[in-house]
């Protein structure tokens, strides 16, 4: 197993305003090249080494300044999971993204992954030529290694690549670009409202399986409302992650189906590749439906579509959550929420792995409180912990 040395061409340290720095481990290295070349097609990503397992990443490491790995879970040596946090130690800034296939043993590896430290997932296609002719694939590991690196370069003061517009930012799943926090002054907050919600909603992406487990872990007894989540994630990953968000938080949790009632203190998971909306039921009730609509913001499942069904079936009293995540999906959303009468708490940006989605909204003036991602469940429960008439 022959390991790529970081290459001659490439300084021994990120360079402000120089490429991201990718390494890539992976026991296929007939799957590295076809990562390494999908990569280095785009001129904001040099790939510094690659490897074929944890152990070898471990020493490369020592070598290069890395930004991002891309870590792949089964390798003989040392795997995925085992070198995961050995990884982060040695580099606390290092942002690592697991690549596995869609398979349920690995979406549930993955998400302990997240819980680890992970930064994020991509599914990797089944086959090498797959990853070859990937477009989605290489679209959303160009795009989160641009989101997690970018964030971890204004943290440190340095430069991102170049200036990319917001509709380029936008398509590759990247946060949209936003003035340094001296430079905005404070953000404007509006008022709560003092209704008592019937219904809370929250939207997450990039680091928000940890998040999701952190508040509602805290919401552990449980509130009177359901609380609808979209997660930006596959199939097969969204069903692992409601089993994962009912041992976390001991709350009645599923995976969303078509036609499911809602039941008030359930928690209901849009399931990958649909985007989960509300409708009436025919016994007055509401239930969830499933659809299959062009994506929304680059995505489906989306948060927008799932605010915009809560706010026609429930009006004002809607309670709305916009945690970490790369893009802006839930800023539409949230903006018919408050325009209805409703309100939304936004993740803060020093908790966020990338202050994509919840910055938009917080920038946008919707918010009736920015918070730390620890204080959120005690706002939430301050809000909503009363009956529901």
């Amino acid at each position: 197993m022959i390991e790529r040395q970081p290459a001659a061409s490439t300084t021994a340290t990120v360079t402000p305003g120089g490429p991201y720095r990718v390494m890539v481990v992976d026991d296929s290295a007939v799957i590295r090249g076809l990562i390494t070349r999908a990569l280095e097609s785009d001129p904001e990503i040099v790939v510094v080494t690659t490897v074929g397992n944890g152990q070898m990443a471990l020493n490369a490491l020592s070598r290069a300044d890395i930004e991002v790995v891309i870590l792949d879970i089964e390798m003989p040596v040392m795997d995925g999971l085992t070198a995961l946090p050995l990884l982060i130690a040695a580099q606390p800034r290092l942002q690592v993204i697991m690549a596995s296939t869609l398979t349920r043993r690995n979406a549930d590896i993955s998400l302990r992954a997240l819980a680890a430290g992970a930064a994020d997932y991509v599914a990797k296609p089944t086959s090498a030529s797959a990853v070859g002719n990937g477009e989605q694939f290489k679209a959303d590991l160009i795009g989160k290694i641009k989101g997690l690196a970018g964030t971890q370069r204004r943290q440190r003061g340095l430069s991102a690549p170049g200036p990319r517009s917001a509709t380029e930012a936008a398509r590759g799943g990247l946060p949209i670009a936003r003035p340094a926090a001296a430079a905005r002054g404070p953000l404007k907050l509006r008022a709560m409202p003092t209704e008592v919600p019937e219904i809370i909603a929250i939207g997450s992406s990039t680091g928000g399986p940890q998040a999701l487990f952190e508040v509602l872990g805290a919401l552990r007894g449980g509130l009177p409302q359901p609380i609808l989540i979209t997660q930006h994630m596959p199939a097969t990953f969204t069903t692992i992650l409601a089993e994962h968000i009912m041992r976390q938080s001991g709350l009645p949790t599923a995976e969303a189906t078509d036609g499911m009632p809602i039941q008030h203190g359930h928690v209901y998971v849009a399931p990958g590749d649909f985007h989960m909306v509300v409708e009436a039921g025919a016994s007055g009730g509401r239930v969830l439906r499933l659809q299959k609509g062009p994506p929304e913001n680059y995505c489906r499942p989306s948060v927008d579509p799932m605010l915009r069904s809560i706010v026609k079936a429930y009006g004002r009293r809607v309670l709305t959550v916009i945690l970490t995540g790369m893009g802006q999906d839930g800023l539409r959303g949230g903006e018919a929420v408050v325009a209805a009468g409703g309100s939304v708490i936004g993740q803060d940006e020093a908790t966020s792995v990338v202050w994509g989605m919840p910055g938009a909204v917080a920038l946008a003036g919707v918010c009736s409180a920015v918070l730390p991602i620890k204080e959120i469940a005690g706002c939430i429960r301050r809000v909503a912990g009363k009956a529901v008439p």
